[in-house]
């Protein structure tokens, strides 16, 4: 190993051992509080254009296991404590650092994660830079902006995915950076899927007949998606439709409310989530940057709330057969608290009410 660092943004410096590949990498330094699924956190599209640190301090002691990845690898570098070179796991197809290396993507370990985090929590996110030498102007760092990222991440052709057992549904799926467990979830519960790439038109979508539409995850500032936002509001109303995270926060743009970046976001796998319609708490699985004004949504309402911050993590709109959530019911490796919502999605298409 041969030393790195990591430059943020306001000029602290932290040095570490570089790992992975061997390119320097830009990118929006985020935190995951996450004690396992590292594999699902590096291979879901929502982290595209961004630096992920992991607060837990050793990664990557199970190794990299091919059937738990959610897509492609698209996070630009990743800093951890500690990585494990030798992992132990019966179902072990890798090592980390192979993992990085073949796709050049790279890390950077050694580092004082904890004061990290600290600085993230106090100052916000900010951009971050790992590389070799640390140059002597840094305004490319300052200037970085994660941008154009669902783009870059969606599916290129609408493909196929046959259900598991009788087909009871057909669901159009719109793919901004979707994780594969959303598919398995309605696959297993008789859905079969058609994946569209991000550029769909609503048009294109419902000459499938679809029973319903599943609004996927994905990366950066839902307020860019001016052409997904447009589609949704011809989808609404039209066909059952389920959202989730930046599928939650494009709905409520499509029905005229408004979204806001969080000062360092939700992401980890122990967020507590009050269903404000019972008398529940559900621990729910986070990755996001940016939440919806539940107050500005005039046609629905906040059907979840943040138990730490109070943010909405989700929307009904009864008089449009529609409901969205900025958490993840399909988490992998958990926790599964929320999966029913899954089902209450196929109560939708059998024509039950919201």
């Amino acid at each position: 190993m041969k030393k790195g660092y990591l430059v943020l943004a306001d000029g602290q410096i932290f040095q570490g051992l570089r790992f992975g590949g061997e390119s320097g990498a830009v990118g929006e330094l985020v935190f995951t509080t996450g004690m396992c699924g590292y594999v699902e956190t590096l291979t879901d599209p929502s982290y595209a254009g961004q630096i992920v640190m992991q607060t837990y301090p050793l990664i990557g002691n199970y190794g990299v296991i091919p059937e738990d990845f959610e897509g492609m690898c698209h996070v630009k570098g990743y800093v951890v404590r500690e990585q494990c070179g030798h992992p132990s796991n019966f179902r072990c197809g890798g090592d980390l650092e192979s993992f990085l290396k073949e796709r050049n993507i790279p890390g950077i370990c050694g580092v004082d994660t904890r004061q990290l985090t600290r600085i993230i929590r106090e100052s916000g996110v900010m951009n971050a830079m790992i590389c070799d030498e640390v140059p002597a102007d840094i305004s490319a760092l300052r200037d970085y902006a994660v941008t154009g990222v669902v783009r870059a991440v969606t599916c290129g052709t609408p493909t196929v995915f046959p259900a598991e057992g009788e087909r009871r549904f057909h669901v159009a799926l719109l793919d901004y950076g979707a994780k594969n467990n959303i598919i398995q979830e309605l696959r297993r519960r008789g859905c079969e899927v058609t994946v569209f790439p991000a550029d769909a038109s609503a048009e294109s979508v419902l000459d499938t007949k679809p029973d319903g539409v599943m609004l996927s995850n994905g990366p950066g500032d839902p307020a860019e998606n001016g052409f997904q936002i447009e589609q949704i509001k011809k989808l609404l109303g039209r066909v059952p439709l389920f959202g989730i995270c930046l599928g939650h926060q494009l709905t409520a743009l499509a029905a005229g409310g408004r979204t806001y970046k969080l000062k360092y976001g939700h992401r980890g796998v122990n967020q507590p989530v009050r269903d404000l319609g019972g008398v529940r708490t559900y621990i729910t699985s986070q990755n996001h940057g940016y939440a919806v004004d539940g107050d500005s949504v005039k046609i629905g309402r906040v059907s979840f709330a943040n138990a730490n911050d109070g943010t909405c993590e989700g929307m009904d709109y009864p008089d449009l057969q529609a409901f969205t959530v900025q958490f993840h019911p399909e988490a992998r490796g958990g926790p599964q608290d929320t999966a029913f919502l899954f089902d209450r999605f196929v109560d939708l298409m059998k024509g039950g009410d919201m």
